[in-house]
């Protein structure tokens, strides 16, 4: 019997044999050509980022010379598999830092696949964590393979992030530093000390990253995964992308249409950087919704939901005059209780009693040990003191992708518009100053419509806390080939949380392409 090659190269990953992939060959560096946005906003100055010349010197991991002179010679390289964590294959491919210097610099993409083992052979299935910078490497381990058999599953660390060439900032001991700042200020003063903290942990990340984050766009990133799929030789891919995630796969959507086989797009992030939906409204409504719970089940919180509220906010508050005793000789202040509430309202309801517990034992014990050891995980700060690659490259792809209207108009958004739209912690964030100080231009901000993409789907719950519900509804009305299917439920991330109605639905489109009805819902889960 003659086995179809699919399945042939399928096996061959299977069993662990090196270069299972076939390689294309490599296209005259006249033919190839980098998309770009059909569509954009009008882009204006950021008004007060510190953009200086780059520090040229500085080679974070991963830099290396490039290839040759053009774009031909990044797609002729050939990628060595080997194996890697157990049952896994790992290789790593050099990219150029510029695209449009090919010749210039290049850096080094690191990503891990989780081999096809049974079924049809379905081809690559990109997935991504979100953030900007978590690990895609980390994510393929955890991510759920049930149905998905047939696919080799691969997570590419972004640029910047992961084992990929990553942002490098300062040391353990200044990134405390900045993060022990007062985020809320009172006071001129402390107006001017906020500022003053922003640019030193802005400046500490160019002095070591240099000119990465010249280019650590996610356009920049797609580029690079376009690359990753030529080089394993697959005509189109799949990708499952979350919160984050979401804008990778719609980027990807605008700009290289024709190679999306399925595509599903999980906790949507924002698209339209003009619309009155923040990131905040989210966190308010998964705090109400745990005080709802709290006070319906006797946490000794409070009797209502707005008294829970009142008793929580009053807390955090009370911090920023009077921090309270922390792990080892440090302090928890204000903005790290904030985030450690925050980590909690990403797992929804499964977490209540553990959330009302800890916050029980901080209020009344005055040891913030615990809460701080949470917001530790938040922020990707190590036991030892370091910091983790998210830490850093979180805010520098951040920036690189968002334009801002300078560090005035972060004070007035956060007073005005930000405290309205979301009362809570649209306040407690305080103003977010890290990209009106940044120190690199952010990239165009893309129109979006997914012209010419196939069937995208959407799935998103209705309680999410990092990436509100409307976002999915703004994104599913922009990219022209969207459906959206909504889950009842709390907690960011819609698959695999415990909805069998709605893994079935996302296991379905990606296997057989089947695209559910507009307006389907799972309440289940």
């Amino acid at each position: 019997m003659r086995w179809p090659r699919v399945a042939v190269v399928a096996l061959a990953c299977a069993v662990g044999l090196s270069g299972c992939f076939s390689q294309p060959d490599s296209p005259p560096a006249s033919a190839i050509q980098l998309p770009t946005p059909e569509q954009t906003f009008p882009a204006e100055p950021s008004p007060d980022r510190m953009v200086a010349g780059a520090v040229t010197d500085v080679k974070p991991p991963g830099f290396a010379d490039a290839p040759g002179d053009d774009l031909a010679s990044y797609t002729s390289q050939r990628l060595r598999w080997t194996d890697c964590d157990g049952g896994y294959r790992c290789a790593t491919f050099l990219t150029p830092l510029d695209w449009q210097d090919p010749g210039a610099q290049a850096i080094t993409i690191a990503m891990k696949m989780r081999p096809a083992s049974t079924g049809p052979y379905m081809g690559p299935l990109f997935v991504n964590p979100g953030g900007p910078g978590g690990s895609a490497q980390d994510y393929v381990v955890g991510f759920p393979t049930s149905g998905l058999e047939g696919f080799d599953i691969i997570g590419l660390d972004s640029r910047g992030s992961g084992e990929s060439t990553p942002v490098v900032c300062g040391t353990g001991a200044q990134t405390d530093a900045y993060l022990n700042t007062d985020f809320t200020p009172d006071d001129q003063s402390e107006r001017d000390a906020l500022i003053a903290a922003q640019q030193a942990f802005n400046e500490e990340c160019r002095q070591a990253s240099g000119a990465l984050l010249d280019h650590i766009s996610t356009i920049e990133a797609i580029y690079d995964y376009d690359l990753a799929r030529q080089l394993i030789g697959a005509e189109k891919l799949s990708f499952f992308g979350t919160s984050y995630g979401t804008f990778l796969g719609a980027v990807y959507a605008e700009l290289y249409p024709t190679r999306i086989d399925k595509m599903v797009l999980d906790s949507a992030v924002n698209l339209q950087p003009d619309s009155d939906v923040i990131q905040a409204e989210g966190f308010d409504r998964s705090l109400r919704a745990f005080a709802s719970w709290c006070a319906s089940n006797d946490c000794g919180l409070g009797s209502s939901e707005q008294e829970v509220v009142d008793t929580i906010v009053a807390f955090i508050n009370g911090l920023d005059a009077a921090p309270l005793p922390g792990d080892g000789s440090r302090m928890l202040t204000e903005s790290q209780a904030v985030s450690g509430l925050l980590l909690y309202f990403y797992f929804g309801s499964d977490v209540y009693q553990e959330l009302s517990s800890l916050l029980q034992y901080t209020m009344t014990s005055g040891d913030g040990a615990y809460l701080q050891q949470v917001a530790d995980s938040m922020n990707d700060r190590n036991s030892d003191g370091t910091y983790g690659s998210l830490a850093y490259s979180f805010p520098a792809i951040s920036c690189a992708d968002e334009g801002d209207d300078g560090v005035q108009a972060a004070f007035d958004d956060w007073t005005g518009r930000n405290s309205e739209l979301a009362p809570i912690f649209g306040k407690l964030f305080g103003p977010d100053l890290t990209c009106p100080l940044w120190t690199a231009e952010p990239a165009e901000s893309i129109d979006f419509t997914g012209k010419d993409a196939p069937p995208i789907l959407i799935v998103q719950n209705t309680g999410d806390s990092a990436t509100p519900y409307e976002n999915a509804e703004l994104m599913a009305s922009e990219l022209q080939s969207a459906t959206l299917v909504t889950r009842e439920a709390a907690g960011h991330g819609a698959y695999d949380s415990g909805s069998a109605c709605l893994d079935w639905i996302v296991v379905d489109y990606l296997v057989n392409g089947t695209v559910p009805a507009e307006g389907t819902r799972c309440t289940d889960g």
